[in-house]
């Protein structure tokens, strides 16, 4: 369980330093990608982009 864990922990701080080059593609402007500011802070919810890369990354382990 601790393994887990500390991959999703990973693959979200990946995930997170690699936003600003796959805005470029469009991710992150998907619909069901919730923006909204909350307590002075500007949250970000990439529901529909993480489901979109998971499954790209699925299709791409299946075919290797």
């Amino acid at each position: 369980m601790l393994r887990w864990l500390v991959v999703i922990f990973f693959t979200l701080i990946l995930i997170n330093g690699l936003m600003p080059f796959l805005t470029r593609f469009g991710f992150g402007k998907l619909p069901g990608d919730f923006r909204f500011r909350l307590l002075g802070r500007d949250w970000f919810l990439p529901l529909s982009t993480t489901l979109l890369l998971s499954f790209v990354a699925s299709a791409v382990s299946k075919f290797i």
